[in-house]
């Protein structure tokens, strides 16, 4: 099985240094909430249709249905604005939060309607800069596929740990190359001609030899 260290290595040197999710660390907040059940796609287009991603203040003394309005392309609205104001007052409370340990903030997190695993991790990772791998359907499809069986999403995060430096930086880049790996060759369907993995990859050299 591959190590970490060597997968980030390989995805690093095919697409290079990826962005961060946003310098704005409540914009990650806010669209780690609206990418729930939706392409990234209509995030992107939401939000730059905003001009500017509200501030927290702005969020918590917005009515409810001015929020739906906004965030409406996204789907499921009604829920996801519930969670964004329950988010931003969470926020104002926990922005600087340096001392706090992050297993408490990720419980906290944890504790809100709307906020799972996967979106707490987020922003854990991208707003607060916690070491805290984020584990989502990309990541689950492509250690499959390369031969890495793990029986939960905390077997992953311990595969994670093992090969690579408990620092938000790594884990925020491993996380996004996995993401850009995984939209534009290890799809539903996967491009396995094209795929700088194919070498280490069982699935990639059955499909080569087909």
């Amino acid at each position: 099985m591959i190590s970490s260290d060597k997968l980030y290595a390989m995805l690093l040197e095919e697409y290079g240094t990826p962005p961060w999710w946003s310098d704005d660390p409540f914009t990650v907040v806010f669209q780690s909430v609206l990418v729930q059940n939706t392409s990234w796609r209509n995030v992107v287009k939401t939000t730059e249709a905003m001009g500017a991603v509200p501030a927290p203040e702005e969020i918590i003394a917005m009515d409810l249905e001015a929020l739906e309005d906004l965030i409406r392309p996204c789907g499921f609205f009604h829920s996801k604005a519930m969670t964004i104001k329950s988010l931003a007052a969470w926020w104002e409370k926990h922005e600087n939060s340096d001392s706090v340990p992050s297993i408490k903030l990720r419980s906290s997190l944890l504790s809100i309607r709307g906020v799972g695993e996967e979106t707490a991790d987020v922003i854990l990772l991208y707003a607060l800069h916690r070491p805290a791998f984020v584990v989502d359907a990309y990541t689950r499809r492509l250690l499959s596929r390369i031969g890495c069986s793990f029986r939960s999403d905390n077997d992953i995060r311990g595969y994670i740990n093992k090969g690579l430096p408990l620092d938000a930086l790594v884990y925020g880049q491993f996380h996004w190359l996995v993401l850009q790996h995984c939209i534009a060759i290890c799809r539903k369907k996967a491009e396995c001609s094209s795929c700088c993995l194919c070498s280490v990859c069982g699935t990639g050299l059955k499909s080569m030899c087909l």
